[in-house]
């Protein structure tokens, strides 16, 4: 995945649908000198490598579930410190606005800005946690990584994330490149353009803002005007490897981005995977925070999801799920019974050899 396996340097463009296998090189195993006479030679496991030891799990939302994400945190107090009670109120107040918007939704024909079900319709939202919605969760990852450059704490970045030292583009980069926040627009259609032309999925999405977030915390660096594009390429570059079993070259992404050589995106991916400290692990429990997580910045930014009028095909389909789910669960129980009416019999009969005797 890196620059000396990446299977990205041929100079033709590659098929999706054709992998190529790359021979894995035998990695020496690290070992301590110290040799105990119970346990012998003590070998270091393999997430105890992966994971930075000076990072406490608790405190990193890419790694740990219970962990809030970085993107919430900074959509919430927008820039500014705020305290307790300052939060407190912020939440009775929009708890307020919330309730006064679905009150105006219901008793204002005139201001509906939500699809609400009828006794002749009925609107179902098909996203879920395993099938995302792509377009929604693209605008909702691009409006985390906005929320991320407008309300940094700092401009802490690395020369190989920096555009005017390494362009996408042959254009000239303006000289205040680094001083002007990106809209969400501007983010929107960078990232869109990729996943429509690599034809990527809504899950790498969250596995790209996942790995966007490790990168912060590990590298201790801010997203910024100067940088975000080149880190924002990075973690899809990751992503779409990791996820996708069907991955997108880098040279694929050349075709994408004319201006940029696939020599520039091996040693982008392969600093991106060190300061990651190859730690390209995303959980299963870490993955469905990050989605609730995006649900939640959608509803609190008035990006609701698509809502779908259920048509008769669905239905007929809805209820043929829940029909086949409703028979396994009586079979389970039938099952159940008779394995407790035979412990039962079973009982019984020792009671009357017992008596018998």
């Amino acid at each position: 995945m890196g620059g000396s396996v990446s299977c990205c340097i041929s100079p033709g463009e590659s098929p999706k649908i054709h992998r190529r296998e790359v021979e894995l090189e035998e990695c020496p195993i690290t070992t301590t000198e110290d040799v105990s006479e119970d346990t012998g030679t003590y070998l270091q496991h393999i997430s105890d490598r992966e994971l930075p030891d000076e990072l406490a799990q608790e405190a990193n939302p890419s790694d740990h579930p219970r962990a809030s994400t970085l993107f919430l945190n900074k959509s919430q107090t927008d820039g500014q410190y705020i305290s307790v009670k300052d939060t407190i109120d912020l939440s009775f107040y929009g708890l307020r606005e919330k309730r006064k918007s679905n009150y105006l939704n219901h008793m204002s024909p005139g201001l509906l800005t939500k699809k609400y079900s009828s006794c002749s319709t009925i609107y179902i939202d098909d996203s879920t946690v395993s099938q995302p919605n792509l377009k929604s969760t693209v605008k909702c990852v691009t409006l985390a990584i906005y929320y991320h450059i407008k309300n940094r704490d700092s401009n802490r970045s690395l020369d190989i994330f920096d555009e005017k030292m390494h362009p996408l583009s042959r254009e000239k980069v303006p000289d205040d490149y680094s001083v002007v926040d990106p809209e969400h627009k501007l983010i929107y259609r960078f990232v869109r353009t990729l996943f429509s032309s690599a034809q990527l999925t809504a899950e790498c999405a969250i596995v790209t803002l996942v790995y966007l977030e490790r990168l912060l915390t590990y590298a201790e660096m801010d997203i910024c005007p100067c940088n975000w594009k080149r880190i924002v390429l990075g973690a899809i570059l990751l992503a779409s490897k990791v996820w996708d079993d069907q991955a997108v070259w880098n040279v694929d992404y050349c075709q994408i981005l004319k201006d940029i050589t696939v020599e520039d995106m091996n040693e982008m991916e392969r600093h991106f995977l060190e300061l990651l400290q190859f730690n390209i692990n995303v959980p299963a429990s870490v993955y469905a925070k990050y989605y609730f997580d995006l649900r939640s910045l959608a509803d609190d930014n008035n990006l609701s999801f698509p809502l779908e009028p259920l048509s008769n095909k669905r239905a007929q389909k809805l209820e043929a799920i829940s029909r086949l789910c409703e028979d396994k669960y009586k079979d389970l129980s039938k099952s159940a019974m008779r394995r407790s009416l035979s412990a039962d019999n079973l009982v019984g009969v020792k009671n009357s050899q017992a008596v018998l005797s």
